[in-house]
């Protein structure tokens, strides 16, 4: 994809590698440039059915480039916190389930990656946390947003306020992280995890990221009514059809993405 950021298929299931070993795939500009170009291509296959996001190394991404963001003036630095909010956002809002497969650290603009996808998995050696105000900064790519509607603004303000570090355990008990796996299983579990996603009609899950998305920005009311209608388009698709005709039928169903 680019000299820093790599993309694979493996089946149905896309895959994004962050590798900058030795800045611990700290993000730039040329790193957020190059991972806006692999979501894009993610946003044109149509045959995906998930997408994973890793780190390699011993890093996930180790926050955005400090030496990069030392020289920048008020308006460099609105620049790059505008970019990598898009680049992320963008990342958030693909139609298709995410998965962040965080192997080491996540720390700064590592965590607010991660908290742009769907969910979270987490090696035992992965450390979280946004701690940007001890470089006097705040987080800049939308984390102060994401970690409060994550984990709930009381333990969102303490990790911020602190800038501490949290183990993936910690993570996992507080709702940051889905699920922890020793190093060497965690890129197994990603795929099962999207392999079990991939079984499943692609255009409802589709519907029901968009319901739950969309749903969570609206009142109870209109979230209800916004499923509902994402309900009943469900029955205008060829793969209802197919999956309750294989339910009653008890076979196996085949979906066509239509």
């Amino acid at each position: 994809m680019g000299e820093f950021v790599r993309y694979e298929k493996n089946g149905k299931v896309g895959i994004i590698t962050i590798d900058r070993q030795e800045a611990l795939n700290s993000l730039n500009q040329q790193v957020l440039s190059e991972l806006n170009e692999a979501i894009a291509v993610v946003e044109q296959d149509n045959d995906l059915a998930a997408l994973i996001i890793t780190g390699a190394g011993r890093a996930f991404v180790a926050g955005a480039d400090v030496a990069a963001m030392s020289v920048m003036n008020l308006h460099e630095g609105r620049k790059f916190g505008q970019f990598g909010s898009a680049v992320f956002r963008r990342l958030e809002k693909l139609e298709l389930p995410t998965i962040a497969a965080v192997n080491g650290f996540a720390l700064g603009g590592g965590c607010e990656l991660a908290m742009s996808c769907d969910m979270i998995l987490a090696s035992e050696k992965a450390q979280f946390g946004q701690p940007e105000v001890g470089l006097g900064i705040i987080p800049g790519f939308s984390g102060t947003q994401r970690l409060a509607r994550r984990i709930g603004a009381a333990r969102a303000k303490e990790l911020i306020y602190t800038g501490k570090k949290i183990r993936a355990a910690e993570a996992a008990a507080i709702g940051l992280v889905n699920a922890v796996y020793p190093v060497e299983e965690l890129m197994n579990a990603a795929m099962e995890l999207a392999a079990s996603i991939a079984k499943n009609a692609p255009i409802a899950v589709k519907y029901a990221k968009a319901c739950i998305d969309r749903g969570l920005q609206m009142d109870i009311d209109d979230g209800i009514a916004l499923e509902n209608e994402m309900f009943a388009m469900c029955f205008a698709t060829a793969d209802q059809k197919e999956g309750m005709g294989a339910f009653v039928e008890k076979r196996a169903a085949v979906f066509t993405n239509k």
